[in-house]
């Protein structure tokens, strides 16, 4: 059995560690209120945003602009975001799983990474690595989505990358994220029209002009509204991690005080006991 000493030093351990998972907490909660609130009041905008641009597009008949046309590379772009700390339980590892487990093949794959941890991860892993946005995920605002939109774009456009991926955590609820693959070009897209509905949609100005201005603002959202839900998600899962952590020390606390009682009185016992047989001795 450990001596009282060493059960003493550790129960003062795990106690330490406690105070600062309980602080991890609080300070999650927090953060998690507000990004909650963001991602709730934007998910709607960034759903329809994608329905209305896919069912637009299935509408427009055959468009030639490079936005729209698969090209010749076999490189996939993908955005991948993570956070950039981690004791958030299962949040950052299960996005890394995501990507190596899909049927990618790792030579395919350019990363560009929105948030330290997968930046690390995949750099260490051998995968090729584009622009790093890892600084993007502290605080989301759409003037970072822009500038990788209009990087993975360039790259598409010139035939570096011939598909637009994003992977990143989806925001249910509190309990529930969702790890998600969301293709972002080409677009798929099928023929919603009737056959009393053949019309084809017609764009003013230009059908390039306007491409030209629909699809960045397209792109733009969708990865805005994956960083927000991201953020929501990791402030979630640091929420839940450092509760189970908490409470995981409060049974250790507890069996390190019986153990410590039972320690102690062992030494009582067997003080009693040598004192005892001391008198008979001397008696």
């Amino acid at each position: 059995m450990a001596s009282m000493r060493d059960i003493k030093r550790r129960k003062s351990s795990v106690q330490s560690t406690q105070q600062i998972t309980k602080a991890m907490k609080l300070v999650s909660t927090v953060k998690l209120q507000r990004a909650k609130g963001r991602a709730e009041k934007s998910k709607t905008y960034f759903n329809c945003m994608y329905d209305t641009v896919v069912s637009m597009l299935s509408k427009a008949g055959d468009i030639n602009h490079p936005y729209l046309k698969a090209n010749n590379s076999s490189k996939k772009a993908v955005i991948v975001i993570t956070g950039s700390r981690g004791l958030a339980g299962g949040y950052n590892s299960n996005i890394i799983k995501l990507v190596r487990s899909n049927d990618w093949n790792k030579d395919d794959l350019i990363i560009y990474p929105v948030g330290s941890k997968g930046r690390d991860t995949f750099a260490r892993l051998g995968y090729e690595m584009g622009e790093d946005y890892s600084s993007a995920i502290e605080e989301p605002i759409y003037a970072d989505a822009m500038k990788i939109c209009s990087q993975v774009l360039d790259d598409f456009a010139t035939g570096k990358v011939g598909e637009i991926y994003v992977v990143y955590t989806g925001f249910k609820n509190t309990v529930t994220h969702i790890p998600t693959r969301l293709k972002l070009l080409p677009i798929k897209i099928e023929d919603e029209r009737s056959e009393d509905d053949k019309a084809v949609l017609d764009f003013e100005p230009e059908t390039e002009d306007a491409i030209d201005l629909i699809i960045p603002k397209y792109i733009t959202s969708l990865i805005y509204g994956a960083m927000i839900e991201s953020v929501a998600s990791e402030n979630a899962a640091r929420m839940q991690a450092m509760d189970n952590a908490t409470n995981n020390a409060d049974e250790i606390i507890s069996s390190l005080s019986l153990l410590y009682n039972r320690a102690r009185q062992s030494a009582i016992t067997q003080e009693l006991t040598e004192i005892i047989a001391g008198a008979q001795a001397i008696s």
